[in-house]
């Protein structure tokens, strides 16, 4: 006899309950192989899984959704902030700048190399450093850089910041809506092994093939083991 082997995906999980449901309506009064509670359970759990499932599936399609206009973001984040150092540096190697002055941007005066940018978070603490240290340089008297302005470079940076938040945002509610998913699952499992449990013991005394086939009608899934010979009918009646 093939041994059965609960769902491993949520797919296959609402499959076996939709059939057990199904083949519940065609039981006839007083001769029914799974109890009323268990097919109540099942369908009350059914509803709240594909409801939770669309909800998970919406909140994951809205964050891959923002996550590719953010990506775009964070690319316009580092192009300004990486060119404004870039111009910078520039300035200081033709005197236009006092190579001192590159302390108010928290950069070593005696390199002329654009920080690693590649982390957000050394988008974050550089785009700041830019931002004040250039608002400290005009403040004392230097005359601004306008290619690109730090009016501009703030610009993106903000947006950077904003949408760092929001995505983040989306991903927490995601990341809840998972957990919750993955908690239905276990409760689903124990709904699914109790219904399989309760079919197989109404069919128990029934021969090996038509007991089989009664209870994948129910929705059990069975898996032959290596060199396990397939069940047919011709076993059935060899049985007889």
């Amino acid at each position: 006899m093939p041994y059965r082997r609960l769902p491993n995906t949520d797919q296959a999980r609402l499959r076996a309950l939709r059939t057990a449901i199904q083949q519940v309506d065609k039981q006839e009064f007083g001769n029914q192989v799974i109890s009323f509670k268990t097919v109540l359970e099942a369908k009350n759990y059914l509803n709240v899984f594909e409801k939770q499932l669309s909800q998970y599936q919406q909140t994951l399609d809205t964050q891959v959704s923002a996550n590719k206009r953010y990506q775009q973001i964070v690319h316009n984040a580092r192009l300004y902030i990486s060119h404004f150092i870039q111009v910078l540096n520039l300035s200081v190697i033709r005197g236009d700048i006092k190579k001192d002055h590159k302390l108010f941007y928290q950069l070593d005066p005696n390199l002329h190399t654009v920080p690693d940018l590649s982390a957000e978070a050394s988008l974050i603490h550089w785009g700041k450093c830019i931002i004040d240290g250039e608002n400290e340089r005009i403040r004392n008297g230097g005359l601004p850089i306008y290619n690109p302005a730090i009016a501009k470079v703030k610009v993106h940076y903000e947006v950077f910041k904003e949408y760092k938040s929001t995505q983040k945002i989306y991903q927490n509610t995601t990341n809840r809506n998972w957990e919750d998913l993955v908690n239905l699952r276990e409760k689903g499992n124990i709904t699914i092994l109790s219904i399989w449990n309760q079919v197989e013991d109404k069919f128990r005394l029934e021969l090996p093939y038509t007991r089989m086939t009664k209870c994948q009608a129910y929705g059990l899934v069975y898996y032959y083991r290596k060199g396990e010979s397939v069940l047919t009918k011709e076993d059935d009646l060899v049985l007889q």
